[in-house]
């Protein structure tokens, strides 16, 4: 995926290097290419279910707290 800007005869350099700054940003090359310079690593099983246990004590929580609500 290329991008690029010609120069425009009545544009200044300024408006040139800002407009081309603006269709890099908007095509999220920049996002991407940060997510693939780092690696990431999968979480080992004991994480995931460090995580799991933590998602359903919120999940408790917040039925709970609906339930209480309600009254």
């Amino acid at each position: 995926m290329a991008i690029y800007a010609i120069k425009k005869t009545t544009e200044t350099n300024d408006a040139l290097q800002h407009r081309f700054k603006k269709q890099v940003q908007k095509s999220g090359l920049i996002k991407l290419l940060r997510t693939r310079a780092v690696l990431q690593r999968h979480p080992n099983r004991r994480a995931q279910r460090l995580r799991a246990l933590h998602r359903e004590r919120l999940r408790a929580e917040n039925k709970k707290k609906q339930f209480y609500s309600a009254m």
